[in-house]
């Protein structure tokens, strides 16, 4: 920490304050001046010092200070030529006067920034009563309560307990802290007061407790919600909640729920107020985790086609080492199928006794029978999902050792063997809803006019694939299965295989046109990188109707893996991972899965379903019809670090940086990386913001990884991996994990997340809704030729409504961007935020409001009350102008697309004889191809469109801030002092 002390009340801040910080003063012609900056010790005035100017002007009266901002968020951080070298985290402004000035100043540090943020609205709130309050809070809630803690461990009311028992009391309130720093925090005490002995009082107690246990990045939270008191009532949780966490509906009765729930003490349940330690354990709770709750369930539509969604696959999940002599295990199938996975390979062999065999043929690798593996199977199929579970055959045996695997598995695995028939007429698989605790098998299958009891069918052999690149051919091999070479496939094993009939690909030509939609490919991953870098598009809409499986390379001996992302982009639903190995890219196999309740099926973007749509997987700009959006993370502290596993050169020391990395698309593949903060593995401070554009967020992810500051080498400490879209916004714990997968106790990282332009149209902007363009340098959604003249006239009927739409939209974004400029905030702020922000500002010096909210209309207005200065005109003006742009878009959105869509319905009577049409124009070949490619170009266009959306957004935003108004007036109950009652009582709100 760069404070020698912990910050963990007003009093400190005020303290830290009095002694003074040099602080940087920023001005608007780029020139920076460093400063001493100190509150006076009656706290009347804010003084710096040197300056040239004399002594008295060299301050700020404490009673003329109208607000403080955090971040860098006046017009002279905006205007400022190196505003970008400027930490946002390290900045604040403090506005006084009448007319508004700005005094803008950064901290070597966001702790010591928070500290004077902190102290100085502290100030502005209780003016001259300060010290009083000061006093008063001196033996606070918290203070009684960790007085009751220790009264609770001496029993005999000695007024002092052993070493022993102080240290272990505080380890059971913080399980997280070790034993060992507990102790060495007391007896620095003693040493400190000289003081003999290990017995600990009261008053030691405390303040070991307050050191250790005080979170100062939660403490300056809190305070900006609390009122500027030491705890959050109701009221001010219900405001955090909604204004930050994002959450809907809340209520007084769900905050005292919260309170009751979390607050340790029995004070402040019963006051319904919340503590800093109850603050602390509900924001590290699961409740305030960064993974969605809503996405621990199944919550997507399952009534899908089975090629429709991505499907959790394990390959030779036999194998718990290595590809060529690693040990078989019915192990690799418990897990696997623990974990979601549906999908599991078994490669069956003849084996002795007349008992068919699980290995990799041609290797080294042991064998299971395959009966064990079918009774595990059976046992465990269903134990983490419902859904349906593909066993990926590949069949080696003879034909009498083919009849004992169909017995095997008629027997034990009965009427959850899928053997329906597929229907001809229908186009497309049945649904996961369809299928549910169904056993798929997916292997070779006799063709319809194969009359016999068997037949051959091509064999497939990874493994002597393998054996043949190791240059092990020596090796012993089973007679008649030669890769490549046919083999007899009995009937009764035929008639198992249902709706994954294994076949070989040959084209994409041959597939569109031939291929059956039950029938399966199997894709090498060399093959498969190839298609995906030369035949994106094709590859893309290949998988929209076929089910694609991608094995790992037979060069992976070790059991590595292949990035799974390369192949998802393309739309492959069957990505096969040795389970067995961690890392990367097992890290993002369990982490995209873990959406949609671990079920094993994730339903693949529309843009990859749709019939008619257009997307290239290799794509390195925005995506069209997508609207891109801006992840906004910051990386506020660590928890809990442990030591990485192995290492022993640096002790117990840690110095830990933070990774955080976006895997999806190629154009949105990025990572940025923290500062290193050293020797603090425990309750490491990093405070850093990064800012990362996502052009497909359905197909993003997001891992955090930790790491230990190494000069030998960086060493892994823990990660997280989690899909964009089950990212909860606001303050949130990151649960770390280790290299293997399991949860490190008490591990976590500290983070702020929010997602902005999740509405945007047009082209990507480098920061979201705050950069805005005007109807001059708008870039407008482009439409392509076709050269098919009919067609083409249909598609220039929609560019009149393309750019009333692209208006809506961005009008609506540049005036709420403007508006939360004119509040002091950032892109990243909401209106209700925007609204707390600016009520204080609407009070005159007499308490008179300046401002007031009128809300009997349809669409609430703000009006002047007299004279005003000129920046709350400005404010005023400002949000009128907003309220027009969504009182437009409400009003306009219906008609605007419903143009769009008689447009696109239009074009679309076209699309099942476009290659006719096209050849009559005289399109032949590469253009003809080119024509298709922009007509669902052009349909990708409109479809995104939709102005629904928007308008739900422009109509929330106008109900919120009528709902800001009942909420914030609702805050008139609180015991607050004159001043904040008097906004409250008379104001905008």
């Amino acid at each position: 920490m760069p404070t020698e002390k912990k910050i963990s009340s007003a009093s400190d801040c005020i303290n830290s304050m009095v002694e003074g910080s040099e602080l940087k003063k920023v001005r608007s012609n780029s020139r920076i001046y460093h400063r001493y900056f100190l509150l006076d010790a009656d706290m009347q005035s804010l003084r710096w010092e040197p300056s040239k100017k004399d002594s008295e002007k060299a301050k700020i009266d404490i009673k003329s200070i109208k607000e403080v901002r955090t971040g860098k968020n006046t017009d002279i951080f905006r205007s400022n030529g190196i505003s970008d070298q400027i930490s946002e985290d390290c900045a604040f402004s403090v506005i006084y006067g009448e007319n508004y000035e700005s005094l803008d100043l950064v901290a070597n540090s966001a702790d010591v920034a928070n500290i004077w943020v902190t102290g100085l609205r502290y100030l502005i709130s209780y003016g001259k009563h300060t010290l009083d309050m000061l006093e008063s809070s001196q033996d606070n809630m918290r203070t009684s309560w960790v007085s009751q803690m220790f009264s609770e461990i001496d029993l005999d009311n000695l007024g002092h307990v052993t070493l022993c028992n102080a240290v272990q009391c505080i380890r059971t309130l913080n399980p997280g802290l070790k034993m060992s720093k507990i102790e060495l925090k007391f007896k620095e005490l003693h040493k400190s007061k000289d003081k003999a002995g290990t017995e600990v009082i009261k008053e030691e107690f405390i303040e070991v407790f307050h050191e250790l246990c005080t979170r100062p990045e939660i403490y300056f939270l809190l305070v900006q919600f609390s009122s500027n008191k030491e705890f959050l009532d109701t009221k001010d949780l219900m405001m955090f909640l909604e204004a930050e966490q994002g959450l809907a509906h809340i209520n007084e009765e769900i905050s005292l729920e919260i309170i009751h729930k979390y607050e340790p003490s029995k004070e402040g349940q019963g006051q319904g107020w919340l503590s800093i330690d109850g603050f602390t354990n509900y924001l590290m709770s699961p409740d305030c985790y960064i993974f969605d709750p809503e996405q621990k369930k199944v919550c997507q539509d399952m009534k899908q086609p089975l090629s429709h969604y991505f499907i959790n696959s394990s390959h030779n999940t036999y194998l718990i080492e290595d590809q060529f002599r690693g040990p078989s295990d019915i192990t690799g199938y418990i897990r696997a199928l623990k974990m979601g996975c549906r999908s599991v390979e078994l490669d069956v062999w003849d084996g002795p006794d007349n008992e068919p065999v699980i290995y990799t043929g041609h290797t080294m690798t042991s064998q299971i029978v395959f009966r064990s593996v079918i009774d595990i199977i059976n046992k465990y199929a269903f134990s983490a999902s419902e859904y349906p579970l593909i066993l990926c055959l590949e069949n080696h045996c003879s034909v009498k050792q083919q009849k004992v695997m169909v017995q095997h598995m008629r027997k034990i695995l009965g009427d959850q063997l899928y053997t329906t028939s597929p229907n001809v007429e229908d186009s497309y698989l049945p649904s996961p809803d369809v299928l549910k605790r169904k056993i798929l098998i997916k292997a070779k299958k006799l063709s319809s006019n194969c009359s016999g009891v068997e037949g051959d069918v091509t064999d497939e052999d990874e493994g002597a694939e393998m054996s043949q690149r190791m240059g092990k051919e020596s090796l012993e091999q089973p007679p008649n299965h030669v890769p490549g070479r046919r083999f007899q496939l009995c009937k009764e094993l035929s008639e198992l295989v249902s709706i994954c009939k294994s076949v070989q690909f040959k084209d994409f030509q041959v597939s569109f046109q031939a291929q059956k939609y039950w029938e399966v490919c199997s894709f090498n991953e060399v093959l498969a990188s190839k298609y995906a870098n030369e035949n994106p598009g094709d590859f893309v809409n290949y998988n929209k109707r076929f089910l694609a499986r991608v094995f790992p390379s037979p060069m992976r001996i070790d059991s590595s893996n292949m990035n799974p992302q390369d192949f998802w982009k393309c739309g492959c639903q069957i990505v096969a991972m040795n389970f067995q190995t961690p890392g990367l890219m097992m890290d993002l196999n369990i982490g995209w899965f873990r959406q949609n309740g671990n079920c094993g099926y994730v339903l693949r973007p529309a843009i990859m379903r749709e019939e008619v749509s257009f997307f290239s997987a290799n794509t390195k700009d925005s995506v069209p019809g997508v609207s891109p959006q801006l992840l906004h993370i910051k990386i506020i502290s660590g928890q809990n670090f442990p030591k990485p596993k192995g290492s022993g050169a640096k002790g117990d020391v840690v110095d830990p940086y933070v990774y955080v990395e976006i895997h999806g698309i190629p154009a949105d593949c990025a990572e940025q990386k923290t500062k290193t903060v050293h020797q603090n593995g425990d309750t490491p401070i990093f405070d850093e913001s990064f800012e990362f554009q996502i052009n497909l967020p359905e197909l993003a992810m997001v891992r955090f990884v930790v790491l230990d500051d190494d000069y030998i080498g960086d060493e892994f400490i823990g990660q997280y991996t989690i899909p964009f879209e089950c990212l909860q916004t606001g303050y949130r714990h990151v649960p770390l994990q280790s290299l293997t997968g399991e949860v490190l106790a008490h591990a976590s990282l500290f983070v702020h997340v929010a997602i902005t332009n999740r509405r945007g149209g047009g082209k990507p902007h480098k920061r979201g809704l705050s950069v805005r363009k005007g109807k001059k340098s708008r870039e407008y959604a482009s439409l392509r030729t076709l050269w098919i003249k009919t067609i083409d006239e249909v598609f220039k009927t929609a560019q009149p409504p393309i750019r009333d739409a692209t208006d809506l939209r961005e009008n609506m974004q540049n005036a709420v961007a403007s508006f939360k400029e004119l509040c002091g905030l950032s892109s990243v702020a909401n209106l209700m935020q925007c609204m707390l922000a600016v009520a204080p500002r609407f009070l005159g010096p007499d308490n008179a409001p300046l401002v007031v909210l009128n809300l009997s209309e349809q669409y609430p207005t703000m009006e002047l009350q007299g004279i005003v200065p000129e920046v709350l005109k400005k404010i005023v003006t400002t949000y009128d102008t907003m309220i027009q742009s969504l009182k437009a878009l409400i009003e306009n959105a219906d008609a605007v697309y419903e143009k769009i869509v008689h447009c696109q319905k239009a074009a679309m009577e076209f699309h099942e004889h476009l290659h006719t049409i096209g050849t009559k124009e005289g399109l032949k070949e590469r253009k003809l191809q080119k024509a298709v490619e922009s007509f669902t170009w052009n349909i990708t266009i409109l479809k995104s469109l939709e102005l629904k959306e928007d308008r739900d957004v422009a109509s929330f935003c106008i109900s919120g801030i009528c709902k800001n108004y009942s909420l914030i007036s609702s805050l008139q109950t609180l015991q607050l002092n004159s001043r904040r009652k008097d906004i409250i009582n008379s104001c905008l709100f």
